[in-house]
């Protein structure tokens, strides 16, 4: 197995992409989560802090989970024998947990559009 078949069999596009979302999703989660919990006060509003990064937050989302739905939905004969793209248990295991990751990034990622409504 090659270290470039090494590097593309991770599961690092997934979770790189949900800790982007994450990032791209502070800035309106954060005060939303501590007032929530009744947490409040003047400070709150400078969390805004990375809101003129959430562009480019949003575009390495969509950049590795492109990548990874491309590795999660490769076609077998790509893949080398004995790696977790071919043998298809993995492989179902993976594409749910990618749909499930896509689900929590899409969620963070839009979350300055239906936070506002909740408040």
């Amino acid at each position: 197995m090659s270290p470039i078949d090494k590097f593309t069999d991770t599961n690092l596009p997934i979770i790189g992409g949900v800790m982007a979302a994450i990032g791209a999703s502070l800035c309106c989660v954060g005060p939303f989560v501590l007032l929530s919990l009744g947490i409040s006060g003047a400070w709150i509003s400078s969390l805004t802090l990375l809101e003129p990064y959430r562009p480019i937050f949003i575009a390495v989302v969509l950049l590795l989970f492109g990548w990874a739905g491309w590795q999660v939905y490769r076609s077998v004969e790509a893949c080398a024998p004995g790696t977790a793209c071919a043998i298809p248990q993995m492989r179902k295991r993976r594409q749910v947990i990618f749909w499930i990751a896509l689900i929590i990034a899409l969620i963070l990622v839009t979350s300055s559009y239906w936070i506002p409504l909740l408040v």
